[in-house]
This record gives C-alpha cells, structure tokens and sequence, in this order.
C-alpha cells in the first residue's frame, strides 16, 4: 500500500525466504561458496550455522536455484526435522521419485543404495539438503551418518548439507555423534551484518523493488544507524523494522523515513529489550559447556 508513495515497484522487505532478494556479504558469500564447493567436489557433509535471522534460509534457497539449474544435480529437500527415522527416510527417498508404497526400512535402504549407485556411475551429483537441522535428534543424526557410507572407494554418492542454528555445532559436540563430527569436511558460520553491510542491505532491497537511485534515499544515514541499533545487524529483524517503518512513515505522509520511527516501531515490537548478539552468545557457549560435560559424564558412567 505504500509502495507507489515511496515510488517502489514491489514490497522490498518481505519476511518470505526469496531467493531473489539473496543480499551479497563476505558471510554469505563464504557460506554459499562453501556449499557449492562442497556439492560439486563430492566433499559428502558440510554444515552451515547461523543464529536465528542471519538468513541461512535464504541463502538455502539460493543454493537451490542454482543447482536447480544444473542438469547433472538431484536434491531432496528436508524442511521438518521433526520426524523418526522411517518417516524421514520414506520423505527423502519419495522426494528422489522413487516409490515408498509398501516397502520396509530395509527395502528403502536398498532402493536408495541402488538409486546413488546408479548416479555415481553416471557421474551425477546427488545432494541431502536438511534445514533447521538443529532440530534432529541424535538417533536420526547417527542414521543420517549411516546414510554416508553408501559410498564408493573413490566417492562418496551422496552429498549431505546441514544447516541449523548454533545448538547443532553444541550436538555434534557430544561422544554419541563424534563419528559424525569427525565426516564435516567443510564448515561455514554466518554472523549478524555490520554497520556498513546493514546500510548496504537495506539500500540494495530497496533496489531490488524498483526504488530510484537518483532520488533522495528512503533510509538515511542516521536511520539506518538506528536500524541497526536495534536490529544488531540481523536480516529478519532489519526486515520486520523496516517494513513497519515504512507503514508507519506511509500513514503520516512522512519521506524520507526518520530515527524517530524507528524508535517507535522498536519500542512496538519491545526490541530495546532484545539481548544483545553477544550475550546471547555467552549464553550460548554456557549451554554448550554445560551440554558437553553432560554427555561426558553419560559416557564415563556407562563405561564403568
């Protein structure tokens, strides 16, 4: 509604994973760079991590495209974590196009086995995609490994990118899934934009809509600034401040949007009470700790 008042085309800062809108950051582009690699050398796991908002989701969808467009490449995608081990193997194998109707675990392993030996002859790249992988238990992050040795001696068949939040880093840590740790071949880690990124994000969604260059710009310096002051440098909340910023700046017959309005749409949304990145991440390394010395004591009382 307010896109012809700012003279936008579209909305610019929808919450929606568009690959379209894949913003450029040396971040991003590791990561991306990181998966791509990983896929096309055959690596087998490459893990991805992200706090929640860095845009691991979009970056997803990216990748997607672009190996959508390689006729060599075949994905399954898994979005819902939250399945046993059958349901999620009937899931990727049926995303594969191979029927599940009627079969047993074991005939399923042996239909994929078939399925990723065929390729391999071919020389054809087969990808398990898995995101919010965080959520995996570790029963099914230990079938996940299993699914790595249908291998060949010279590859491996099957490519298996995850991509979660930090808690997956903190899981891979515990004694039951250092088999699994041990097979990343490749890491990447992505983090909250800085000052200069955040302005540069925001300027290049705007782009993206069909806002005019040549004009004077809808975010200036010193709301951007505020932007980030409450965003921290996080896509999604970058996004959900912006968009509500431009409502706002719309119903007052306000341009270009000020720091004011930002101010309000964070006090709206209670972001001046948002921790900070960064105690988030202490907060987070205690879990981790705490998580660790856990599953070490597990692992000494059972060997006794």
């Amino acid at each position: 509604m307010y896109n012809s008042f700012f003279g936008l085309k579209q909305t610019p800062f929808d919450l929606t994973p568009d690959p379209a809108c894949f913003i450029s950051t040396p971040a991003h582009d590791e990561a991306l760079a990181t998966l791509y690699y990983g896929v096309r050398q055959h690596k087998g796991f490459i893990l991805v991590t992200g706090e929640v908002g860095t845009g691991k989701t979009v970056l997803l969808r990216y990748l997607l495209q672009l190996l959508h467009d390689s006729p060599d490449v075949a994905y399954s995608y898994v979005f819902n974590t939250h399945l046993n081990d059958f349901d999620f193997l009937q899931y990727l194998i049926s995303d594969f196009g191979i029927s599940t109707a009627g079969k047993t675990k074991s005939d399923l392993l042996i239909a994929l086995a078939a399925f990723l030996t065929h390729r391999g002859a071919r020389n054809l790249t087969t990808v398990l995609v898995i995101d919010e992988a965080h959520d995996l238990s570790e029963d099914l992050l230990e079938e996940i490994r299993l699914l790595s040795n249908i291998e060949t001696s010279r590859d491996k068949l099957l490519q298996i990118l995850l991509i979660g939040q930090p808690e997956l880093e903190a899981k891979l840590d515990s004694v039951g899934l250092r088999q699994l740790k041990q097979r990343i071949a490749l890491r990447a880690r992505l983090r909250e934009l800085s000052p200069a990124e955040t302005e540069r994000y925001i300027s290049r969604r705007l782009e993206i809509a069909g806002a005019d260059s040549q004009r004077s710009p809808i975010f200036p310096t010193d709301t951007v600034a505020a932007v980030y002051r409450y965003s921290h440098g996080i896509p999604r909340l970058i996004n959900t401040i912006c968009e509500n910023a431009l409502i706002s700046a719309f119903a007052k017959h306000i341009s270009p949007v000020t720091p004011d309005i930002i101010d309000a749409v964070a006090m709206e949304f209670r972001l001046d009470n948002m921790p900070t990145p960064e105690s988030q991440t202490l907060e987070a390394r205690s879990s981790k700790t705490a998580y660790a010395s856990m599953e070490l004591t597990k692992f000494f009382r059972n060997a006794r």
